[in-house]
């Protein structure tokens, strides 16, 4: 009994709790990622809100703010908000990325190290990666859809004040509490089929896609499980995750950022079924790949410096390459 005490006691904390480590390193890279590309995210969100078909319904809701595309919508809020404002909703993203990226990463991998079980070499079929992604992802969007909720909203306060309406919020943690004082339990929640299937499609294109490509340049050329190799696997990565995530974007951003009567329901959209009819139907079908740009140009960063730093806080704690 004692050997076996004196056995756990040299092994590191990374090999004592491998799940708990696996969550706080991936929160880790997810952070560095966060901050750094977040500016792109909040022209995204307001590029994805302009020409919003289902606000002619409602003239009381009608502002005037111009068509602009990814520059000059960046531009204007620097020069009408403040170079600071790009970060606007930052904290709670923050908030969201710890959540989000650390439940993902458990789950995938306990998916696929131990439920479908890689085989001696490493190799194990795409569909399994695929199925590890969606499940992960659809998980962890869930449960951190409240700070996700904040985010949108708050990434919007500048557009309030500029059309000279009341800000809705004092912060992020006055936003919180707000939306929970106002819509109850459930208000926090408010976009969360939406945004669960933007969660699935964007994990499934990224995970799956990460770590198939990984694997396929290692096994097939004579690169090492190095920089070069996390970065060709990232910059795909990023590219189908934009692609497969940006239609719900759009439709979980619109849901959320909707107005709602007193007892908390949406004024332009009775789901997320119905605000994809009215955005195609008003807008036409490309309306679903609004801020896919600006979406895009920070996913493929976004992807890359998480993964880069991810695999290399994994290398420093002595854990296994991801």
């Amino acid at each position: 009994m004692s050997g076996q005490v004196k056995e756990e006691r040299s092994l590191t904390l990374v090999q004592r709790w491998p799940k708990t480590s696996t969550f706080l390193l991936s929160s880790s890279a997810s952070i560095v990622a966060e901050l750094s590309t977040f500016p792109l995210e909040l022209t995204k969100t307001r590029l994805q809100m302009q020409g919003e078909a289902a606000l002619n319904r409602y003239r009381f809701l009608k502002h005037c703010t111009p068509y602009r595309g990814m520059i000059k919508t960046t531009i204007g809020i620097i020069r009408e908000e403040g170079f600071l404002k790009l970060w606007q909703g930052g904290v709670s993203a923050v908030y969201r990325q710890v959540v989000y990226t650390g439940f993902r990463m458990v789950i995938y991998e306990y998916l696929r190290d131990s439920v479908f079980g890689k085989s001696a070499n490493n190799e194990y079929p795409l569909w399994q990666s695929v199925i590890g992604g969606m499940v992960s992802g659809a998980f962890a969007q869930f449960v951190c859809t409240p700070a996700d909720l904040v985010k949108v909203q708050m990434q919007m306060e500048g557009i309030r004040k500029l059309q000279g309406k009341p800000l809705r919020f004092q912060g992020v943690h006055h936003a919180f509490l707000k939306i929970l004082r106002e819509g109850g339990l459930r208000g926090l929640w408010v976009g969360w089929v939406p945004n669960v299937q933007r969660a699935a499609l964007v994990n499934m294109g990224d995970l799956a896609t990460y770590d198939s490509v990984k694997r396929l340049v290692l096994l097939n050329t004579s690169l090492e499980d190095n920089i070069l190799t996390h970065s060709l696997a990232s910059i795909c990565s990023g590219l189908v995750a934009c692609f497969l995530g940006t239609p719900a974007d759009v439709i979980k951003s619109r849901v959320m950022n909707q107005p709602t009567d007193k007892k908390g329901r949406g004024l332009l959209y009775k789901s997320s079924t119905d605000c994809l009819i009215q955005s195609v139907k008003g807008e036409g079908f490309m309306s679903l790949y609004k801020g896919f740009l600006p979406g895009w140009l920070r996913m493929m960063p976004w992807s890359m410096v998480f993964w880069l730093t991810y695999e290399k806080i994994r290398l420093l704690s002595g854990v296994d390459p991801f």
